[in-house]
């Protein structure tokens, strides 16, 4: 029995194989400078939100980063003008998750 090979050499004849590309996987911007997570009340009813500011990544990556905290911490949230809001106080939680990243953060 001929293989798929074989016979693509039968169709192309003395054409060489095409060869597959390798394509490298895109590396996601890295983080650098250290990000401030604070918990912050005014404006929202008395409610608690931490808020994460101080990012050098692209809009894209923020928002992908705060999918997978709300999906992580099992609550809502939101990523615009550079910094993610998380709901709830969940200081700890998203200073845990960030340094699991491989990114710097504090909490003030």
């Amino acid at each position: 029995m001929e293989s798929w090979q074989e016979k693509l050499r039968g169709l192309l004849g003395d054409q060489p194989l095409p060869e597959a590309e390798e394509s490298a996987p895109a590396e996601a911007p890295v983080q650098t400078a250290r990000l401030d997570i604070q918990v912050d009340r005014k404006g929202r009813g008395g409610k608690c939100a931490t808020i994460i500011s101080g990012f050098t990544i692209p809009d894209d990556d923020i928002t992908a980063l705060a999918n997978r905290m709300k999906k992580r911490f099992g609550t809502g949230g939101s990523a615009r003008g550079g910094e993610i809001l998380i709901q709830g106080d969940r200081k700890r939680d998203v200073l845990d998750f960030l340094t699991a990243e491989g990114m710097k953060a504090r909490i003030i």
